[in-house]
């Protein structure tokens, strides 16, 4: 496209060119944008060499961070670089033809429904009104006859209150009608506004930010850079066509934006098969911005970094043993260096020989008072500061006359050493000797938590007496406007999370990851979560069935889920279905490549467990000195599904740190072994130590049942018992 030029003041006209969203990656908090944008610049005096050009690249949000503002050349003429990037804002107004933002509708339904709300009440009060008319009788006089009452006319009140009540009371359920439909359209109108995009700006007088990048040309190429002399005459020739047409380049722009977050969601499919070819999962994300531009059609990334972590490389602390010392804490501050005021003596003495209107008779007989021995220079810097209020002229006979201003520190000399040589001193007869001052400690500084972020601080300059060549923190970025929208951005950090969701910063712990999506996928700047795919992700799935038959009898169908895949998988929901219905959503924990996990997808009614225990005691050794627990464990499962399922079974023996109890195991049917490892918790992650665990694994063919049988031996001395009796299952 042909950039529009726009009026910069003595730079000229300046090409206007629109943006294109195109990439979009999003952090934990906060994204980074890359527009890009296409123009022909103008043929003179651009292409020459050592010259510049400016565009202005229109689109970007107004919540953008303008420290972070990029700008490269993707395409066009050889040698021409970007310089400078540059934030520009400015107010447009709205056209008369442009149609009325949600907030102008609202404002017009508002002031419907309070017309309406006026007119119910007016209705209302006349009811009142109308209601209150009773028909009264003259009051008679003394030795009056009784007169006739007049009943026609008090049936021709009564009808004409009846008649207008009606129709008063059919405009007041109209009214009611209305107004009840005028409220409803309010609530509407208000939710719409409130779930609304925020790249639609609903102020009267929006504010619109643009990029301005400054180009440049180094002169290399076909005007005597270093590979000129390899040119061939058909380059030659195509470049001077370009620049006699003007010349073609494509920009792309790289900002920073806060309001920006995401958090991982799966979906797994299973297939009731009984065998672990059946199952795929699928990566999904849930994205809410509030950034000010809608993401429409851009290639998505989620990334797990931080934009705002710490750069700076810490520091390792020696160890040393011996008397406790005190170490020196590192600063995070300096004071101004000395002789600082030095650095600006040619600059005050520039300004001070710049020709200056008269001054009042007032400020000239002030000034008429210099003293003798001050040099010039202290003048100049004087006549450079904002002049002090001139103390009141004492009429005390005595007083001791004003300090004379010292000259300035010598180069080398320290401010404090030059204080204390040129300090004043009290004349004698006025005010008798000078008394020394008490030393004064030196009081380390205290900057304020503005002082230490050092990206916003910034160098005060020439022209700000108090605070020339010091840093001090900058001022917001943008204005109020710009701080009001990021703050309102800022607001999507703190949306409530999806049930079971995982911060990603805690799920990935150390580690940072980044995931692509396949696909261009859209999401609104509404501040609200949008689901958008990612990728199907390879795992290998082996379904399990397990069963604690002495805590529950109720067989838990489990998937042995393994990331065949080279990224890591964070923690997060997934939803489970199987056969393409829902079962249900269950917690999926952080997988690294190749890792192994199981995941519990519900209660399994088609696998029935049952349990059965016998107890027989009896006494053994000499004189029956031992009591002898025998415990026998039956299992029973049945298996009524149409496929072989796999069932692990969880017993445990009982264990004893009693050098007087022996625990002695029966050889079990089928044999059981023991488990040292924890058992996986109920989130995903490595659960507690059971000690004495024992695990059957059993594969049972559809239909068929089988029994599982295993006891143990428990012999205490017979003067003692268990915990609780020694009759327990």
């Amino acid at each position: 496209m042909t950039a529009e030029p726009v009026e910069d003041g003595d730079a000229g006209p300046v090409p206007r060119v629109a943006s294109v969203l195109e990439s979009v990656v999003v952090h934990s908090v906060g994204a980074v944008c890359v527009r890009r944008a296409r123009c022909v610049l103008p043929p003179a005096p651009w292409p020459s060499p050592g010259a510049t050009a400016r565009v202005r690249i229109e689109g970007l949000p107004i919540t953008l961070v303008e420290h972070s503002l990029r700008g490269r050349i993707v395409s066009g003429p050889p040698g021409v670089r970007v310089t400078d990037a540059r934030v520009e804002r400015t107010a447009t107004l709205r056209r008369a033809d442009e149609p009325a933002g949600p907030r102008a509708a609202l404002e017009e339904a508002e002031n419907r429904r309070d017309e309406l709300r006026e007119r119910r009440d007016r209705i209302a009060a006349e009811i009142d009104e109308v209601a209150g008319l009773r028909a009264v009788p003259p009051q008679p006089r003394r030795g009056d006859p009784p007169r006739r009452t007049p009943v026609e006319s008090l049936l021709a009140l009564a009808d004409f209150l009846d008649d207008r009540l009606t129709l008063l009371h059919e405009r007041l359920r109209a009214a009611e009608d209305g107004l009840r439909r005028a409220e409803h359209e309010v609530d509407v109108l208000a939710d719409r506004l409130r779930k609304a995009s925020s790249a639609r700006s609903t102020a009267r007088v929006p504010e619109a930010v643009a990029a301005v990048l400054t180009l440049d040309r180094d002169g290399r190429g076909r005007d005597g850079g270093a590979g000129a002399e390899d040119e061939t005459a058909e380059a030659v020739e195509a470049v001077e066509a370009v620049e006699a047409a003007g010349s073609a380049v494509e920009f792309e722009v790289e900002y920073q934006v806060p309001g920006a977050t995401w958090l991982p969601v799966y979906r797994m499919r299973l297939e009731d098969t009984g065998t672990g070819s059946g199952g795929t999962l699928v990566l999904r994300a849930c994205v809410a911005q509030r950034t000010g531009e809608d993401w429409t059609g851009v290639r998505l990334g989620l990334s797990t970094a931080d934009l705002s972590r710490r750069t700076d490389v810490p520091r390792l602390r020696s160890l040393r043993i011996g008397r406790r010392r005190t170490e020196p804490t590192a600063r995070d501050w300096r004071e101004p260096p000395s002789g600082l005021e030095e650095l600006f003596a040619g600059y005050d003495a520039a300004v001070a020989s710049r020709p200056s209107p008269p001054a009042p008779r007032a400020a000239a007989v002030a000034g008429a008072g210099r003293p003798r021995g001050a040099p010039s220079g202290a003048v100049a810097r004087a006549a450079a500061l904002p002049a002090a209020p001139a103390p009141a002229p004492s009429l005390v006979a005595g007083a001791a006359p004003a300090p004379v201003p010292s000259a300035p520190p010598p180069p080398g000399a320290s401010d404090t050493a030059w204080r204390e040589h040129e300090a004043p001193r009290e004349v004698a007869g006025f005010g008798g000797p000078a008394s020394p001052e008490p030393p004064r400690e030196p009081s380390s500084p205290r900057p304020s938590e503005e002082m230490l972020d050092y990206s916003r601080l910034t160098l005060a300059g020439p022209d700000e007496p108090a605070r020339r060549g010091r840093l001090r923190p900058a001022p917001d970025e943008g204005g109020p406007v710009a701080a009001e929208h990021r703050r309102r951005a800022e607001a999507v950090a703190r949306l409530a999370r999806p049930s079971r969701a995982v911060d990603v910063r805690h799920s990935a712990g150390s580690f940072h990851h980044r995931y692509d999506t396949a696909a261009l996928v859209d999401v609104a700047a509404d501040g609200a979560w949008h689901t958008v795919p990612v990728c199907e992700v390879p795992v290998e799935t082996v379904p399990e069935y397990v069963c604690v038959p002495s805590v529950d009898r109720t067989v838990y169908g489990t998937v042995l889920l393994t990331n065949a895949s080279r990224h890591a998988l964070l923690a997060g929901p997934a939803d489970v279905t199987v056969d393409g219905d829902f079962v249900l959503t269950a917690p999926l924990p952080t997988l690294a490549p190749g890792e192994r996990r199981r995941v519990g997808i519900g209660a399994v009614e088609s696998v029935r467990v049952t349990r059965r225990t016998h107890l027989r005691e009896s006494t053994a050794g000499l004189r029956g000195g031992t009591t002898v627990l025998d415990h026998t464990v039956e299992v029973e499962l049945a298996n009524r599904l149409p496929h072989r399922v796999t069932v692990e079974v969880r017993e445990r023996v009982p264990v004893s740190d009693e050098k007087d109890v022996r625990i002695e195991e029966h050889p079990a049917t089928p044999p059981w072994t023991p488990h040292d490892e924890p058992f996986d918790g109920d989130d995903g992650g490595t659960g507690h130590h059971v000690r004495g665990a024992r695990i059957w694994r059993v594969e049972l063919e559809p239909g068929r049942t089988t029994v599982l049988k295993g006891g143990y031996e428990i012999r205490v001395p017979a003067g003692k018992a268990l915990v609780g009796g020694n009759r327990r299952d």
